[in-house]
C-alpha cells in the first residue's frame, strides 16, 4: 500500500516497520485480490482502494522457512489514514529503505561516499578484463556513474546489484558473510525490501503513461501539490512550467472554483481530476511529465 502525504512517498508496514502486510490465501477468500484486501484490512485496519497484481516471487531462498514459499504481490494506492491492528502497523517513507533513490535534492551523498566505492571494488575483483568491464558498465548504468544518466525506473536492478555485491543486510542472512561496507537503508524481513523495490519501480514507470497518481491525491489540490506528489514518487525534481503545460495540454484537471489559503504564500487555485479523462484514456494512456528540472 502506497500513499503520498506532505510530498513524501509512504508505504504501509507492519512488524515494527520491518515487513509489508501479508498472509496466506485461504479457502474463504473469493479471489487472490479479495485475500489481499482481507489481510491488509485485518492487519492494519486500513481500507484498500486501487489494487493491481505486481509480481510472483518464488525464489528458493526468499524466506527463512524450510518449505518453499511462493508469494503473489500486489501494488495498492490509497490516501493515508491512521492504521491500526495488532501488528504495529505504520506508514513509513519508502526512502527509509531506499535512501539512494531520492534525488530530489541531487544525488545522495551516500552514493558517492559508500555505494560507488563498493561497486568499483566489486567491479575490480572480476577475474577477467571483460568481466571487469561488464561490471563497471552495469554499475554505471544502474547508479548513474561514470557519465551514465540516472534512470529512476531501475529501482529493482539497483537493489539486486547491491544484494549481489553483498552490501545490504539481506544478502548475509543465513551465512557467515558480513557487510564490510553496508549500504544505507533499513533492511526488512524475508525479501520484503525486494518486493517493495519492485513496487516502486512499477509505480515510477506507470505514472508516465497512466494518471494513477490521482488515486493518491485528495479530492481537491493545487498544481504545486500535484507536482510535489509526482516528484516524491519519481525521486527527482521537475520543471514547473513544463509540468503545468503538459497537465493543461492533456486536460487532466479542472478548476474547482475555490482557492487554497493555507499554502503559506499567495492563495492558489484548487483543482480536481477530471474523471472523464481517466475513463477516456484508461487504455490509451496518459503521460505525466516526469522530467528532470533545470
Amino acid at each position: 500500500m502506497v500513499s503520498v502525504t506532505g510530498g513524501e512517498p509512504l508505504v504501509l508496514t507492519i512488524a515494527g516497520a520491518r515487513a509489508l502486510p501479508s498472509g496466506p490465501f485461504e479457502s474463504g477468500h473469493r479471489s487472490l485480490q479479495s485475500g489481499v484486501r482481507a489481510w491488509v484490512e485485518q492487519q492494519t485496519h486500513h481500507p484498500v482502494g486501487y489494487v493491481e497484481q505486481l509480481y510472483t516471487f518464488a525464489d528458493r531462498d526468499r524466506t527463512e522457512a524450510a518449505a518453499r514459499v511462493i508469494s503473489i504481490s500486489y501494488l495498492g494506492l490509497t490516501r493515508q489514514a491512521r492504521p491500526g491492528g495488532d501488528a504495529a502497523a505504520s506508514w513509513q517513507s519508502w526512502y527509509r529503505y531506499f535512501p539512494w533513490e531520492d534525488h530530489r535534492a541531487g544525488a545522495p551523498a551516500a552514493v558517492e561516499r559508500l555505494i560507488a566505492p563498493a561497486l568499483r571494488d566489486w567491479a575490480g575483483s572480476a577475474p577477467s578484463l571483460g568481466g571487469r568491464r561488464e561490471r563497471r558498465q552495469r554499475a554505471g548504468v544502474n547508479f548513474g556513474l561514470d557519465g551514465h544518466a540516472w534512470n529512476e525506473e531501475l529501482v529493482l536492478q539497483r537493489y539486486e546489484l547491491l544484494y549481489e555485491v553483498g552490501v545490504v543486510a539481506e544478502a548475509t542472512r543465513g551465512s557467515d558473510r558480513t557487510c564490510a561496507a553496508p549500504a544505507p537503508g533499513e533492511p526488512m524481513l524475508h525479501d520484503h525490501r525486494r518486493i517493495l523495490a519492485t513496487g516502486i519501480a512499477r509505480l515510477r514507470a506507470k505514472i508516465k503513461y497512466r494518471p494513477v497518481v490521482f488515486e493518491l491525491m485528495p479530492p481537491s489540490f493545487t498544481l504545486l501539490q500535484l507536482q510535489q506528489s509526482v516528484e516524491a514518487l519519481a525521486g527527482q525534481r521537475m520543471h514547473k512550467q513544463n509540468f503545468r503545460r503538459l497537465i493543461e495540454q492533456q486536460e487532466l484537471v479542472e478548476e474547482t472554483g475555490r482557492i487554497a489559503t493555507e499554502t503559506g504564500g499567495r492563495p492558489a487555485k484548487l483543482f480536481r481530476f477530471r474523471r472523464a479523462v481517466q475513463q477516456e484514456r484508461a487504455f490509451a494512456g496518459t503521460k505525466l511529465p516526469v522530467t528532470r528540472g533545470p
